[in-house]
């Protein structure tokens, strides 16, 4: 099993920035791709970034030029750098990993993001 607790979720006002950390502990070992998904009020889940292994990452076009997902393997530990942050930025930004011998993956509990205009 993997563990995952994100931190660095605030309120911040339009335009500021924000990052947004996720360890992993556990079974690391077996840990492929990492990623950030996000849920407001009313509204699906969506995928924010992700990043594997190998470093290779893909961006929702709704964040692009504005996120930076990065993986400091050493630590265990996904980032997320939120820059240019808007109102619709607002929800709760959950972390996730899928792992060699359990595909779907692990959450962590999530960490609420509030952007204020």
């Amino acid at each position: 099993q993997v563990q995952l607790v994100e931190s660095g979720g605030a309120l911040v006002q339009a335009g500021g920035s924000l990052r947004l950390s996720c360890a992993a502990s556990g079974s690391i070992f077996s840990i492929n791709t990492m990623g950030w998904y996000r849920q407001a009020p009313g509204k699906q889940r969506e995928l924010v970034a992700v990043i594997n292994s190998g470093g290779r990452t893909h961006y929702a076009d709704s964040v692009k030029g504005r996120f930076t997902i990065s993986r400091d393997n050493a630590k265990n530990t996904v980032y997320l750098q939120m820059n240019s942050l808007k109102p619709e930025d607002t929800a709760v930004y959950r972390c996730h990993c899928s792992t060699t011998y359990y595909p779907d993956g692990y959450w962590g509990q999530g960490t609420q993001v509030t952007v204020s205009s």
